[in-house]
């Protein structure tokens, strides 16, 4: 992966499945994600108390659940019963949670490619990177192009090394980091993704020179993102997935 000169993935990501139309990291935003036309997801993944890796951005289960509480203090079975799209609006109540193992079907049934990021429990960094790793390798073998793995956490991307060296690691950054360049080093990473803000010529350049290609988020400004496409970014994830398509 690390020798390809271009970016094979699209240049548009959308944010969580379905942006800003739908209730987040459910099967429902990928479904609308999809009839927007787009072609490739970012979505979310942590673990349950039971080690079964399921979609989900937050810490708690506060904001998009009819729950609360940390995740992973709850079996999986508990969390298949609550609703994770009532929040968002009455259109989606009922909506559940999904398990990594059913969205890994839904996007190799519609042939949509997937950045995973990565969201560890506290403590449980270099496991969950393991786990999600492991099972994404299994589950998108049949892929077109392998999940694209990413995350805050370089310990999470070094449990994903581990167990699955040959799916291709993003490093995430939401502030500049001094340490970047070596950490990229260590885990061998083949992107690197980070807050659109962050991004001059100058540290374009500096990723260009180390064979990085680059992601940036949350973009949902339609001329911004025309900038920075042009600028060199090899792809933008939005939540405005309705105005900023694949073929914008």
């Amino acid at each position: 992966m690390r020798s390809l000169s271009t970016w094979p993935y699209p240049n548009i990501v959308a944010h969580r499945g379905g942006g800003n139309l739908a209730p987040e990291n459910t099967l429902a935003a990928i479904k609308k994600g999809y009839e927007l036309g787009h072609t490739m997801i970012e979505f979310d993944v942590t673990l349950s108390k039971d080690d079964i890796p399921f979609l989900l951005h937050d810490d708690t289960l506060n904001r998009t659940t009819n729950s609360q509480g940390t995740p992973i203090n709850f079996t999986w079975h508990e969390l298949s019963k609550l609703d994770a799209g009532r929040w968002f609006s009455s259109e989606f109540n009922n909506e559940p949670l999904a398990q990594l193992s059913e969205v890994a079907d839904l996007c190799l049934s519609l042939n949509i490619q997937v950045n995973i990021e990565i969201k560890p429990p506290k403590g449980l960094e270099e496991k969950t990177g393991r786990i999600v790793a492991r099972l994404a390798e299994t589950l998108f073998k049949q892929s077109k192009m392998p999940p694209l793995l990413s995350s805050f956490s370089p310990e999470a991307l070094r449990g994903a090394k581990e167990v699955a060296p040959s799916l291709p690691r993003g490093l995430l950054m939401h502030r500049f980091r001094s340490d970047w360049s070596n950490l990229v080093n260590e885990l061998e990473c083949y992107s690197i993704h980070l807050n659109y803000k962050l991004i001059t010529p100058k540290r374009l350049a500096l990723f260009k020179a180390k064979n990085l290609f680059t992601l940036v988020y949350t973009i949902n400004d339609i001329t911004k993102a025309k900038e920075l496409l042009a600028m060199g970014v090899n792809a933008i994830c939005t939540d405005c997935i309705d105005i900023i398509k694949p073929t914008f």
